[in-house]
């Protein structure tokens, strides 16, 4: 059984008002409808007490039910007589889902429908290109057709389990800062606030959002397995489907995106002398607007390049939406917003949540998770990657993902070189694009990767160019080894500064807390290279041992010369008893003196030791 939108309510009352109800009719995710997914069971648990009142602010469940039902059983009656038609089609096709979506082929129904209520035949045999009696025939492989393309469409899309609906949840309601330039205060706002207001405005003024969705680096840390490390992201990628076939129309997105950020403005500023040109200046980092070919804008709002920025797309039609299977993930919203402004005082649990689908514009959804959490570089027709899929690439190569297929990479090396070079023909301009590369993607702990990731691109450029003569790719060998070279330098400089202050800290605490330094190990090193042998302590710092014995002299006619030693000392004792008492004396002798045959060698300063193996003078 399918979750239904909103599983596992047993009691309680829903209250919809009436854009809720039309959304909820109307949803449908990638091609699914959603109502559809809960089921007769799961809708009837939900037991609501009250009843449709006059300003149309309650539903009962029983209307959902008919609705879901009506949905159902309209699909039966399509799916019946397609079968009657074909005798040799097999196999029966979800009739609660409508994953075609696209328009590219006919509906079956329609084409069925047409023929029994007595259609020109002989139009339909035109069509065919055949007799009459090949119709059924006909209709059955468009029909086997439909549903390998509905297959295709399945393995595109995954319902997300509660923990990572849970994710989501807490991306919607992170608390994200835009900076402003100048005097303009910083906007702090929540993702489910700016998504669900601008969609409010564009639909206030005639535009409508067809669906909204998060994708790029915030949805693969959503779909990252729990077991694995979280994936970092640095931009919010939002994008709404609306229709972009007028130009007029992005003018109006881009006023309701303005209007939208003034309404965030805090309190106190006063929004009478704030002008769209104003806060375009002030919030606005980059604005793109394409229209031929695709048809899609951008807005991104931030000026802060080492924060996380927003990035708002309004898409028409995008021929490549991804890179590589990894950042293919778009987590589609439409759900979520809605059991926001249903059940916004109830919180998300694990039995109570919508019904969230994503979708992996790679194609399969399955394998693009499977390369996502082994780390592994997948895509398709490379040659229709843009120019930055070459620093994609190796950024990906940087931070440990290996090629899913090694034979083929070098291929698709080749083609990323040869796309990046279209793209970005002169060194100023490669220069540019390695900059802002650079500034964007390798904040924080990333940081570091930086003459990693250059001398990576260097070894890819270097094997996989072949469209450039000997001197332009010198040049760029160049550019990217002299960037290299840069980077290797703050990173040194950046460690140099850290030595030095970790140093100053320690030498910080040693004078705050000099007890904790007074039970260092004492040890001893003996320098034996020179005469007398220097010990160095590290409790008493350089004293000398004492100097060995000169060796004697060589065997020679005349005699030696005569030494005088000293005798041992003499020690005596003396007992004396008288009576009861006894008296002993004892009489030491006084300490020795270095004979003449052991010379001394003086010292500079007193000497620190506290040995009494040799007398300093």
């Amino acid at each position: 059984m399918e979750k239904p939108i909103f599983p596992l309510m047993q009691s309680g009352t829903l209250e919809l008002s009436g854009t809720a109800l039309k959304r909820l009719e109307e949803l449908k995710i990638g091609g699914i409808d959603v109502t559809a997914m809960a089921t007769m069971d799961a809708l009837k648990m939900l037991r609501l007490s009250d009843v449709v009142n006059g300003n149309d602010q309650l539903v009962a469940v029983d209307e959902l039910t008919d609705l879901t039902s009506a949905k159902l059983s309209l699909a039966n009656e399509a799916e019946t007589e397609v079968e009657s038609l074909s005798e040799h089609s097999s196999g029966d096709s979800d009739s609660g889902y409508d994953l075609g979506g696209d328009g590219d082929l006919e509906d079956v129904s329609l084409v069925s429908t047409a023929s029994v209520s007595g259609g020109s035949l002989s139009s339909r045999s035109s069509v065919t290109g055949g007799s009459t009696e090949s119709l059924p025939l006909a209709v059955a492989q468009q029909s086997q057709q439909q549903l390998l393309l509905q297959q295709q469409q399945q393995q595109r899309f995954a319902v997300l389990s509660y923990e990572q609906v849970s994710r989501v949840h807490d991306v919607m309601n992170e608390t994200v800062s835009i900076h402003g330039r100048g005097n303009f205060p910083t906007l702090e706002l929540r993702l489910r606030d700016l998504v669900t207001l601008v969609r409010a405005k564009l639909e206030a003024d005639g535009v409508p959002v067809k669906d909204m969705r998060i994708n790029g680096g915030a949805a693969s840390y959503v779909l990252a397995l729990d077991r694995c490390q979280p994936q970092a992201y640095n931009d919010l990628d939002l994008i709404f489907g609306v229709d972009l076939s007028s130009a007029r129309t992005f003018d109006r997105i881009k006023t309701a995106v303005l209007d939208s950020l003034l309404d965030f403005l805090p309190a106190g500023v006063s929004r009478t002398r704030m002008l769209s040109c104003s806060l375009k200046e002030a919030y606005v980092s980059k604005m793109v607007k394409v229209t031929e070919g695709d048809r899609w804008s951008l807005i991104s709002l931030g000026t802060n390049h080492r924060g996380k920025n927003v990035e708002l797309k309004f898409v028409h039609n995008m021929r490549r939406q991804f890179e590589f299977s990894v950042d293919s993930f778009q987590i589609i919203l439409d759900s979520l917003v809605l059991f926001y402004d249903c059940a916004s005082t109830m919180p998300i649990s694990e039995s109570f949540y919508p019904t969230v689908v994503a979708e992996s514009v790679y194609g399969d959804f399955r394998q693009a998770h499977y390369h996502l959490h082994h780390k592994m570089i997948a895509t398709r027709n490379p040659e229709e990657i843009r120019g930055g899929g070459l620093l994609k690439y190796c950024n990906l190569l940087v931070k440990d993902y290996r090629p899913a297929d090694p034979d083929q990479i070098k291929t698709f090396e080749r083609y990323m070189c040869s796309r990046f070079f279209i793209d970005f023909p002169d060194v100023g301009q490669q220069r540019l694009k390695l900059d802002n590369y650079l500034w964007n993607h390798f904040v924080g702990a990333d940081e570091a990767l930086k003459y990693d990731y250059l001398m990576t691109l260097y070894s890819v450029v270097d094997e996989s160019t072949v469209c450039l003569m000997g001197h332009e790719r010198r040049q760029t060998l160049s550019l990217i080894q002299e960037l290299a070279y840069q980077a290797y330098y703050a990173d040194q400089q950046q460690q140099h500064h850290q030595r030095q202050m970790q140093q100053q800290q320690q030498q910080q605490h040693a004078a705050n807390h000099p007890a904790s330094y007074g039970h260092a190990p004492v040890y001893e090193v003996r320098i034996s290279g020179c005469q007398p042998t220097v010990v160095y302590s590290s409790s008493g710092g350089y004293f000398y041992a004492p100097a060995a014995a000169p060796p004697p002299p060589p065997q020679t006619s005349l005699p030696p010369p005569a030494t005088t030693s000293t005798p041992p000392p003499a020690t005596s004792t003396t007992s004396t008893t008288s009576g009861s008492s006894t008296t002993a004396a004892v009489t030491t002798a006084s300490p020795p003196s270095v004979s003449a045959a052991t010379p001394c060698y003086p010292c500079s300063t007193p000497c620190a030791c506290s040995c009494t193996w040799m007398p300093c003078s």
